[in-house]
Order: structure tokens, then C-alpha cells, then sequence
């Protein structure tokens, strides 16, 4: 990528957009210094990295956020939008029963963003891979019409089998861990032009994934697992659905915390609504053959039956959760 130079005269102040200190400046500031953990047998500055696979397996995803679909900067600062991106990908990894092992990301933005903005996404997306216990081992820069992140994360199963969405059996409760309905509950609150209150609005800023208890759950013997990224009801339909079961929730189990009770009461709707189908928490919720593991909440059971998903035995009016092609 072509780079522009400041004059002698202006120093390294002026150097402030992306067009200023070029692709490789840009690496060099977010990639110094930093600590990546043993698993990376190699990291940033050659053609890929090389992260220990001692499991034989390696098990892999990808999100992409696009500034003004998944998230804008006028909302959220620069580095919860990188530890949103780092989150959403943990997560999966985490559902699978696997332990996270690296992150890979590549980023497009228009030449003129600033480079603190910049930075600002390098820093959030290595706090939350270092709250994971991983670090971001390479990736690409290019220019584009706006902000693209795309991340992908590695991870390992020590052993185990993946705990996939196929495997949910007749009998099996469903349970959750993790918090749900406080990022969609932050997001009405943003759209209603309010910045406050912070407990909620930060919740749709910056998720707070339960990494270790997909591995939990896979020791714990749980049949099928997902993390909640576009709605319980919306993701337990691809368990019912890949499993061939039917899913009842129970939302006398789903308890509204206070919080989300009294934003709704401000806002006027039912806040049952964000804890049904409000993605982006990334919560996990699993099926397991017998009691769930500590830190679970049953909230509903399986049974034999057409693939869907039941809220109290009856199917849910309206929608089931986010979807980025649905006709409104």
C-alpha cells in the first residue's frame, strides 16, 4: 500500500490517519511489545504464524463487523468495538467445547481514519484475547469505503470431542450460563438517543462471553451447545433443527434481572422480549443428558418432535431473533 510521509518540519505529531503512517507503521505500532502466550510458537512479522496444535485438531471461526451494522463510533469507543470483535469469535470457540488458542485479524478502513482510532481497536481486541488467555498471532491491513473487522480464532480441544449442535437427545434439559437480554436492552437504549444506564449500555458495547464454561460443559458431558449471538430462541432453532428435536423454554425460569426490569418500565416494553431473542451477549446455552453442571440454569427440556423451539409449549409470536437478510 502506497504510504504518504510528513514533511521533516511537521514531526510525528502530524502523522495522524491511517494515509499518514501506512499498512506496515500501523502493524509495527499495535504488534510491539506485546506478550503472546506459549502456544504461539510464532507470531506477527512473517508470512503466517505458527500456533501449537498438540491436540492433532484445530478448531476455527470467523465474524466480520462492519462500522454501522454490528456497531458505530459515535456509541462505543474504538476499544470496545475490538473487544467486541475479539469476544464474538472466543465465544464460538468456547460452544464447541474448545479452548481458544489464537486470533487472526484483518481490518479495511478508509485511509483517512485516524490512527489513534486504530490503535484503539489493536488495544481492545488484545485485552480481550489476553482475558482468553490468547493472543492475536497476524493478519492483513487494507483500504475500504469504511470499517471492516474481520477476526478469526483458533482453538484447541484437548483431547475431547467437539460438542457440536447435532447431538441434543429427547429427555435432555437445555441450560444457560451467561447473561442475556442486557446488549439488546443497551441497544434500545442507544436508539432511543440515551447514553445511560451504563451497566446496560455498556453490555451491548462489550459482551462478556463465559469462556470456560464451554469446556465445563464438554467435560460435563453436554450433548450439543451454541453461543447466544442472534437470540435464544433464534440459536436454540439451529440445536432443534441440526438435532431433529423440539426445544420447550420455560420463562418462568429466565429470571429478569432489576436492572432490565426498570429500563424497560422507562422504555415501555416487555423485557422478557430481550431475554428471548436479543443476541450479542454470547451466553452459552447446552443440552445435557442429566442434571447441568454448577453455573448453569435449566431453563427448558427436549423432546422428540418436529425440529423447533417452544416458549412455555406454545410457539413464539413474532420474531425469533437477528437476521442480517430478513425483510422487514
Amino acid at each position: 500500500m502506497p504510504t504518504s510521509s510528513a514533511s521533516p518540519s511537521e514531526g510525528t505529531e502530524a502523522m495522524n490517519t491511517l494515509g499518514d503512517v501506512g499498512e506496515f507503521g500501523l502493524i509495527r505500532r499495535v504488534t510491539a511489545d506485546r506478550v503472546q502466550p506459549p502456544s504461539t510458537l510464532l507470531g506477527p512479522g512473517d508470512d503466517s504464524a505458527v500456533v501449537a496444535a498438540p491436540d492433532g485438531r484445530v478448531v476455527a471461526c470467523t465474524d466480520v463487523l462492519v462500522e454501522g451494522v454490528h456497531f458505530r463510533l459515535d456509541w462505543s469507543a474504538p476499544d470496545q468495538v475490538g473487544r467486541k470483535a475479539a469476544a464474538a469469535n472466543l465465544a464460538d470457540i468456547a460452544a464447541m467445547g474448545a479452548v481458544p488458542t489464537a486470533l487472526l485479524v484483518g481490518l479495511a478502513c478508509p485511509r483517512d481514519t485516524p490512527v489513534e482510532a486504530l490503535e484503539g481497536l489493536a488495544e481492545g481486541l488484545w485485552a480481550e484475547a489476553a482475558s482468553a488467555g490468547v493472543g492475536v498471532v497476524g493478519g492483513d491491513v487494507a483500504s475500504g469505503p469504511a470499517i471492516v473487522l474481520s477476526v478469526t480464532a483458533l482453538g484447541s480441544l484437548e483431547g475431547r470431542d467437539a460438542v457440536t449442535r447435532a447431538g441434543a437427545q429427547p429427555g435432555d434439559v437445555v441450560a444457560l450460563c451467561g447473561r442475556i437480554g442486557w446488549a439488546a436492552a443497551g441497544l434500545d437504549v442507544l436508539h432511543r438517543g440515551f447514553r445511560s444506564p451504563g451497566a446496560v449500555v455498556n453490555a451491548h458495547r462489550v459482551p462478556e462471553p463465559p469462556y470456560a464454561a464451554g469446556p465445563q460443559a464438554a467435560q460435563a458431558g453436554a450433548t450439543s451447545m451454541i453461543d447466544v449471538s442472534d437470540g435464544l430462541l433464534a440459536d436454540l432453532a439451529h440445536v432443534a433443527e441440526a438435532s431433529g428435536v423440539t426445544i420447550d423454554v420455560s420463562t418462568a425460569a429466565l429470571a429478569i434481572p432489576p436492572r432490565l426490569a426498570e429500563v424497560a418500565s422507562a422504555l415501555g416494553v416487555d423485557p422478557l422480549g430481550w431475554l428471548l431473542t436479543g443476541g450479542d451477549d454470547h451466553a452459552l446455552v447446552a443440552t445435557f443428558p442429566g442434571a447441568a453442571p454448577e453455573g448453569w440454569t435449566v431453563i427448558g427440556g427436549v423432546s422428540a418432535g418436529d425440529p423447533v423451539v417452544l416458549v412455555d409449549g406454545a410457539p413464539h409470536e413474532g420474531t425469533a431473533g437477528w437476521d442480517h437478510f430478513a425483510t422487514s
